[in-house]
C-alpha cells in the first residue's frame, strides 16, 4: 500500500487461485496445471513445492501430495500471483490434515513460494492472502504481523497490463541506500496510515499511501503512470500505487462508484497505448484463503 513497501499488504475479493489438494499414501509430490496461464513444468520452480513440503517437514509427516491448479492469476502481474499459490498451498494443506498449525504458522509455510519466486522471505502478500485484511508485518526475526480491520467501504480498482515486469528485476532496480530525508518521510507515511485504517479516517490514509522509496525507481516500467495518477486522483480515488512490484496499479477509493470511475480510466489509459489489460472493481476483504469445497 504505497508507503507500506514489503510491509503492509492487503487482500481482494474475487481475485485469486483455486488449487485442489489430494492426499495419499506414499512420498511424493505432483502438480497439474489445467489452467492457459504457462507454469513451469519442472515442479522445483513452481512456488507450491517448497511450501507442500516446509509443511509436511513441519508437522513430520510423509505423504502422495497430488495438486491441481484450476484457476490461476497471470505470473508477473504485481498482483500476488506467487502469493496466491504460495497461500491457497499453505492454507489448503494445514486444513486437509486438520489444521495443526498456527495461522502464522501457515503464512510462514507460504513465504518459503515467495522466497522461490522473488529471492527473500517476505511476507507483505502471503500473509492477506492467508488472512485476509489489511496486515502490517511488524517484523521478521521472529515473523510479527498485525491484521488491520478494513473500513467497511474501501473499494479497490487494479489494472492489470499485459506487460511482464520480472519482481526480481524490480528489486534489483531500487537503491541499497537511501537519503535520510526519504527514510523518514516513508516513517511519517507509514505511521499515518496505520493511524488513519485503525481510526477510519480515511482522507489521513490517502494523503499517507505515499511511497518515496521504491516507486519513484519503478514507476518506469509502467506506461504514463504520472499522467494516470493524475486523472485518478481527479476522479476522487484516495490515492493510487503500484501492486507489487508491478506492473499492475491500483486506486483505493471510499466509494464503489468512484472506484468503477477509476477503473474506466486505467483501462482507457492503457488500451490508448495498445496494451491489453484487466481491470477488477473489488472490495478490499476481511477474508483470505478459504475453502470451496471439501471431498472426502
Amino acid at each position: 500500500m504505497g508507503c507500506g513497501f514489503d510491509i503492509i499488504g492487503l487482500a481482494l475479493d474475487e481475485v485469486g487461485d483455486i488449487i485442489e489438494i489430494v492426499q495419499s499414501e506414499g512420498d511424493g509430490l505432483t502438480i497439474t496445471n489445467k489452467t492457459d496461464v504457462p507454469l513451469p513444468e519442472d515442479i522445483e520452480q513452481n512456488v507450491i513445492t517448497p511450501v507442500v513440503r516446509t509443511f509436511l517437514k513441519k508437522i513430520g509427516k510423509k505423504a502422495q501430495i497430488d495438486v491441481t491448479i484450476c484457476e490461476k492469476i497471470y505470473p508477473g502481474s504485481g498482483i500476488g500471483s506467487s502469493a496466491a499459490s504460495s497461500a491457497a498451498a499453505a492454507y489448503g494443506m494445514n486444513e486437509l490434515y486438520g489444521c495443526p498449525l498456527s495461522e502464522e504458522e501457515v503464512v510462514e509455510c507460504a513465504m518459503e513460494g515467495e522466497n522461490l519466486a522473488s529471492g527473500g522471505y517476505h511476507a507483505d502478500n502471503a500473509a492477506p492472502a492467508v488472512m485476509g485484511g489489511i496486515i502490517l508485518i511488524r517484523g521478521y526475526e521472529p515473523l510479527d504481523v498485525v491484521k488491520i480491520s478494513v473500513p467497511g467501504n474501501f473499494y479497490c480498482a487494479v489494472i492489470h497490463p499485459r506487460i511482464v515486469v520480472s519482481t526480481k528485476e524490480a528489486r534489483e532496480i531500487l537503491p541499497k541506500q537511501v537519503p535520510l530525508h526519504s527514510a523518514i518521510t516513508q516513517w511519517g507515511n507509514v505511521g499515518g496510515l496505520v493511524a488513519g485504517l485503525f481510526t477510519s479516517d480515511i482522507e489521513l490514509v490517502g494523503r499517507s499511501m505515499k511511497d518515496v522509496i521504491a516507486e519513484p525507481y519503478r514507476k518506469q516500467f509502467i506506461p504514463g503512470f504520472d499522467e494516470l495518477r493524475e486523472k485518478v486522483l481527479a476522479a476522487g480515488a484516495l490515492a493510487m500505487n503500484i501492486s507489487g512490484s508491478g506492473p499492475s496499479v491500483f486506486a483505493l477509493c471510499n466509494h464503489r462508484d468512484k472506484a468503477e470511475a477509476a477503473g474506466k480510466i486505467m483501462g482507457e489509459h492503457f488500451t490508448s497505448r495498445g496494451i491489453k489489460n484487466e481491470v477488477y472493481v473489488v472490495k478490499v476483504s476481511n477474508k483470505g484463503a478459504k475453502l470451496t469445497r471439501v471431498s472426502i
